[in-house]
C-alpha cells in the first residue's frame, strides 16, 4: 500500500516510516527555467523579512484550520486544487494531530488568533484525543477523523487496516500535547493524566552485550496490536525523526540514558551502506561507541538513513540541539542544509533545492533526499525517477537527474542555516510555479522539471512548516517544554557529552 511505506534494515539498521497521500492530477504548469545560486546567498547580509515569514505563517495556520474537523482532530491532508476549497481526506494519525495541537499553540503565540481562541481550541482536541482508542498508552496510526473511530478500510479503496502502534508517530502527538500543556495550563492536569500511560519501555528492546543484534537498546518500529506483533526492524540510525521519541522516553525515564549511545551514526564499519564510514570507537558514559561519519562535498557529517531533509531537521524544531551540542548537532545540520543546496544547484542542477519525502506532484507518495546523506542503499532520490548516487561511482551528470521535486518545507527546516538561501529558494517556487496558494499556503511539491505542482497540502509537512516560521519570528516559542524537566537535567547532558568525528 502506497499510503504508508516501511523501508527496513536487519540488525541494528533502521526504518524510515512515511505518512503518504494519494493526490490526484491536474492540468500542467508550464516549466521552469534553471537559474543559477546567488552569489550574495552563502554570506546573508541582512536579517528575514519579519512580514512576509509572519504572511507565510498565517496562510499556512489557514491550511491547518481548513484540515481541522469538528473534534478538533487535523486530516491527513487536504486537496487545495478545487474551485469549491479544500477537500479535507477522512483518515487522521497522532502524527497529524500533533502537528495541529503545536500550530494551534504557534498561531496564539504569534498573535494569529487571541489566546482565548488558542485555549478552546486546544481543548477541543484534547477532548477528543481522551476518547481515543489507545491500547498499551499509546495511540493507533489510523483514525477517522471526523468521528474519531479506529479505521479498519482505507478510506475510498476498501483496503485493511491493521491496527498498529507507532513508535515515532505517537512522539509527534507527545510533543504536540506536551506544547498544549504549556501554553494552556488549564489542560496541564488532563494531559498529565493522558500521558501518564504512555510508558516508552513498551517499545525497548535492552542492551544485551552478548548478543546486539538481539539486543541492541534500540526502540521498536512499532507494534501490531491485534497479533502484539513487533516489527521487524529497530530505529537504529540515530539522525533520523524517531530521536524524537528517544529523548522523551529518556526525558522521563522510562527509557535509560544509555539508549542514546546505543543508537548508530553510520552503520559500523564492514557493513553494507551508502559510503565506507570514517571515524573511531570511543568511550561514552562506559559505552563503545563507533563514532562515524560520511563526506559529501568535502564535508564531514552523521548521515540520516535515507537523505532527507525532516529526518535530521525536524527534531530540532523543538529540541536545541544546535544550542546545546553546537560542535556536534549545530554542525552536522548546517552541513547538512549545505549539502542538500549543493545537490540541488550544482549536481543534480535543478536550479532549486530542499527534498524530503512529500506528495508526489503527479500523484502518490514518495520518500525525497540526496542519496549520499543516508546510510541506506538507493535511499531517498531527489528525483520521482530515482536516480542515485553509487558509492565509488561517478556522480550521474545534471542530466541524469529528470522529474527533481523540490518539497518547500525542507526549504523552511533549513531556515535556521541557511536563511536567506532559504527564503530566496521559497521565491523562487512562488514565482516560477505559482507553488504559493494565497490563503492556504505553500502546495507540498513541485516537480522542477515539468512544473507541475502537487494539489495537495499534508498536514505534516504544514506541521513542520508552522513550527519552523514560529521558531524563526519568535525563537523558542515551541521549544519551552523541551528545556525544562527531564530535557534539561537527562537529554542536555548528553548532547553536551556528544563528539561527533567531523
Amino acid at each position: 500500500m502506497d499510503r504508508r511505506t516501511f523501508l527496513t534494515a536487519t540488525g541494528t539498521g533502521a526504518a524510515a516510516l512515511s505518512l503518504g497521500a494519494v493526490s490526484a492530477p491536474s492540468a500542467n504548469a508550464v516549466p521552469a527555467t534553471r537559474s543559477a545560486p546567488s552569489a550574495d546567498a552563502a554570506h546573508p547580509a541582512h536579517g528575514l523579512d519579519a512580514p512576509l515569514l509572519l504572511r507565510w505563517f498565517r496562510d499556512t495556520y489557514r491550511s491547518i484550520e481548513a484540515m481541522t474537523t469538528d473534534l478538533g482532530l487535523a486530516v491527513d491532508k487536504i486537496d487545495v486544487s478545487g474551485p469549491g476549497g479544500p477537500v479535507q481526506s477522512r483518515q487522521t494519525s497522532p502524527t497529524n494531530i500533533g502537528c495541529g495541537l503545536w500550530s494551534t499553540v504557534a498561531a496564539g503565540g504569534l498573535g494569529v488568533i487571541s489566546e482565548a481562541t488558542m485555549r478552546r481550541r486546544l481543548e477541543r482536541t484534547v477532548r477528543s484525543v481522551e476518547k481515543l482508542e489507545r491500547p498499551h498508552g499509546f495511540w493507533l496510526n489510523w483514525y477517522d477523523a471526523h468521528d474519531g473511530s479506529v479505521l479498519t478500510e482505507w478510506p475510498g479503496t476498501g483496503d485493511p487496516v491493521r491496527p498498529f502502534l507507532s513508535s515515532v508517530d505517537n512522539a509527534w502527538l507527545i510533543t504536540g500535547l506536551r506544547i498544549a500543556a504549556d501554553a494552556a495550563p488549564a489542560l496541564r492536569p488532563r494531559i498529565d493524566h493522558i500521558l501518564a500511560g504512555a510508558d516508552w519501555s513498551y517499545y525497548y528492546t535492552p542492551f544485551d552485550p552478548a548478543d546486539p543484534v538481539a539486543g541492541p537498546g534500540q526502540l521498536r518500529g512499532g507494534f501490531w496490536t491485534d497479533t502484539e506483533e513487533p516489527t521487524g526492524h529497530h530505529y537504529g540510525a540515530l539522525n533520523t525523526e524517531p530521536r524524537m521519541a528517544s529523548y522523551l522516553g529518556i526525558a522521563d525515564e522510562s527509557l535509560p540514558a544509555d539508549h542514546y549511545w546505543h543508537l548508530l551514526r553510520t552503520m559500523l564499519p564492514g557493513n553494507e551502506q551508502e559510503q565506507p564510514p570514517q571515524g573511531s570507537y570511543v568511550a561514552m558514559d562506559g559505552i563503545r561507541v563507533w563514532q562515524g561519519h560520511y563526506t559529501h562535498g568535502g564535508r564531514k557529517l552523521v548521515p540520516t538513513w535515507g537523505g532527507s531533509m525532516f529526518e535530521a531537521l525536524m527534531v530540532p524544531l523543538f529540541v536545541p540541539e544546535p544550542e546545546w551540542s553546537p560542535k556536534s548537532w549545530g554542525r552536522t545540520h548546517q552541513r547538512y542544509v549545505r549539502s542538500q543546496i549543493e545537490h540541488g544547484m550544482a549536481e543534480a542542477e535543478y536550479g532549486y533545492w530542499g527534498f524530503s519525502p512529500a506528495n508526489i506532484p503527479e500523484g502518490g507518495y514518495q520518500e525525497y533526499g540526496v542519496d549520499a546523506l543516508g546510510m541506506q542503499l538507493d535511499g531517498y532520490a531527489s528525483n520521482t525517477d530515482r536516480t542515485y548516487t553509487a558509492d565509488g561511482a561517478p556522480l550521474p551528470p545534471a542530466s541524469a537527474f529528470t522529474n527533481g521535486v523540490v518539497t518547500p518545507h525542507a526549504s523552511f527546516l533549513a531556515l535556521p542555516y541557511a536563511p536567506a538561501e532559504a527564503v530566496a529558494n521559497l521565491r523562487a517556487l512562488d514565482r516560477d510555479f505559482g507553488a504559493y496558494d494565497d490563503g492556504y499556503g505553500f502546495r507540498d511539491s513541485v516537480n522542477v522539471s515539468t512544473g507541475r505542482v502537487s494539489d495537495y497540502q499534508l498536514a505534516l509537512d504544514q506541521g513542520m512548516i508552522a513550527a519552523a516560521l514560529a521558531q524563526a519570528i519568535r525563537p523558542g516559542l515551541l521549544q519551552r517544554p523541551f528545556r525544562t524537566g527531564g530535557f534539561r537535567s537527562r537529554v542536555r547532558p548528553l548532547l553536551a557529552k556528544e563528539r561527533f568525528s567531523i
